[in-house]
């Protein structure tokens, strides 16, 4: 930290961020670029849009060859634990954090910045990674499932305030049923898809920990190729191949089947609200398609009711180190403005995000714009809402894996995992233990879980060496003898005396 800012020699920074294509959260960035700058007159931001964080993923990795990371980025810890796999790139954050003058709630912030205390610790400790603090959460969100309450009721099933897999997939499997034509008894189409998955990743993790099984540790030991893992995707596989369910990268958007009367269950990050329910404000499907329904939202399914666990997820604000140490403070107090009442209320108002300060959850805006859910079905759509009170009362009940360098590869091999089976039934592959082998022995090399240690304690096992790669390492030795002997010949030559 500085001895003291420089008010005056003009500083640029770079900030990254995502959007889902919402002008509402454009306009918020932009807003709180515009109302920073004025408070700071000498600092100029830059804002850079994506709209997915694993295009900033790519870029942050390209640019940290080049020396041209941003500034400032929105990102996730698992993308954060492999930008630190290299040196000095991200800035620990403990000694800015706790600065007196430029900190959290510090006497110099010019705006009103939260303290730490004011900060849901739940969401601070996802942030902390490798034993330091890289990052401020910038906005949460869990997962839910959106339900077409009509069409459980019409099978005959009455909805429980917390769903079990086994009731998710009994209803699903009855909701498969056809009519002697051909169409679905349930809705009458020709498309019925009873269970979508958004996020397969997402399924498995959940699945595992909801199991109490095996998925990673905190030392980055690769424990997901197990039993439990074996048994759950033997269950998946079923309802995969009876049609009962299906995931987005295979079906594709589960809110568009839902709200065309195609899907009973479907699952999604409750930061998808907006796009669910037939009266939703964000709608991806043509009115005439639209099927009236009364829509429903309860969290994940579980194996515990009694105990429910649910993934926490949600960006991130992390800091890159530079050189000069008022960019990185310019950039610092960029970051912490972002956690202002007036940055987080606006952008949790945008999708079913909640702030992640509890001083923003407290305030008196907040609470006037979740007390008025139902008012309209645009800012106070009452789906978006109240999937932001599944959160909110559920903070306690949420967990996150271990964080990594290598981790964001296991979680994309997680859900590989099911993709895989679902795939496998679909094409006529039925999934039996073997074919599970096969599938394991197929993800590990795809994501590359069989390379040995990483750079932050990612372990795996090595196994023995493929006989292509021993005959090349063989062929390799040979040819670097023959060099090594007849340079040697060479030089014993060069050695013999003239005899002309």
């Amino acid at each position: 930290v500085p001895e003291a800012q420089d008010t005056e020699t003009p500083v640029e920074i770079t900030f990254w961020a995502k959007n889902d294509s919402n002008k509402r959260q454009v306009a918020i960035y932009k807003n709180a670029i515009s109302e920073f700058e004025a408070l700071y007159p000498n600092i100029k931001v830059n804002l850079r849009l994506y709209t997915d964080y694993g295009k900033i993923y790519n870029d942050v990795i390209t640019n940290i060859a080049t020396g041209t990371t941003p500034n400032v980025c929105i990102t996730y810890p698992d993308h954060i634990a492999t930008y630190i796999s290299g040196q000095n790139i991200v800035v620990p954050l403990e000694e800015l954090m706790e600065d007196p003058r430029y900190g959290l709630g510090g006497s110099e912030v010019k705006f009103d910045s939260p303290r730490k205390e004011e900060i849901v610790p739940e969401f601070l400790s996802e942030c902390s990674i490798a034993g330091h603090t890289y990052a401020l959460p910038f906005m949460r969100s869990t997962e839910a499932i959106y339900i077409n309450k009509d069409y459980v009721n019409k099978l005959g099933y009455e909805l429980p305030d917390i769903l079990t897999w086994d009731f998710l997939f009994e209803v699903s499997e009855a909701a498969v049923a056809k009519n002697p034509d051909g169409t679905y008894a349930l809705n009458g189409q020709n498309v019925m898809i009873p269970c979508i998955y958004k996020s397969t990743d997402n399924m498995m993790i959940s699945m595992l920990k909801q199991k109490g099984a095996p998925y990673s540790d905190e030392e980055g030991n690769i424990l997901i190729f197990n039993d439990e893992t074996k048994a759950l995707l033997r269950e998946i596989a079923k309802h995969g191949a009876s049609g009962a369910f299906s995931t987005f990268s295979i079906s594709s958007y589960p809110g568009n089947f839902l709200n065309a009367g195609q899907c009973v269950f479907a699952i999604d990050s409750t930061a998808g609200a907006t796009w669910m329910g037939p009266k939703a404000p964000l709608i991806d499907i043509h009115e005439s398609a639209l099927v009236d329904f009364e829509l429903a939202i309860r969290p994940v399914p579980q194996f515990d009711p009694s105990n429910p666990r649910m993934i926490s997820q949600g960006p991130s604000v992390c800091v890159f180190n530079k050189k000069d140490p008022q960019e990185v403070l310019a950039s610092w107090l960029f970051t912490q403005y972002l956690l202002t009442n007036g940055v987080q209320n606006a952008y949790a108002e945008t999708e079913g995000y909640v702030p992640v300060t509890l001083k923003a959850r407290n305030s008196e805006e907040y609470q006037d714009y979740v007390n008025r859910a139902g008012e309209d079905n645009d800012a106070h759509y009452f789906a978006k809402i109240e999937a932001a009170r599944l959160l909110t009362d559920n903070t306690a009940n949420t967990f996150v894996t271990p964080v990594f360098n290598g981790s964001a590869s296991l979680r994309s091999a997680a859900g590989a995992l099911i993709e895989e089976t679902v795939k496998s039934e679909r094409r006529g592959r039925p999934v039996d233990d073997k074919a599970i082998d096969g599938i394991f022995e197929k993800t590990r090399s795809l994501y590359r879980l069989d390379q040995g240690a990483s750079a932050v304690g990612q372990k795996a096992e090595l196994g023995p060496l493929p006989s292509g790669a021993k005959a090349l390492l063989i062929s390799l030795a040979a040819v670097w003898i023959l060099i090594a002997a007849y340079y040697l010949l060479q030089k014993r030559s060069a050695k013999k005396p003239y005899r002309g």
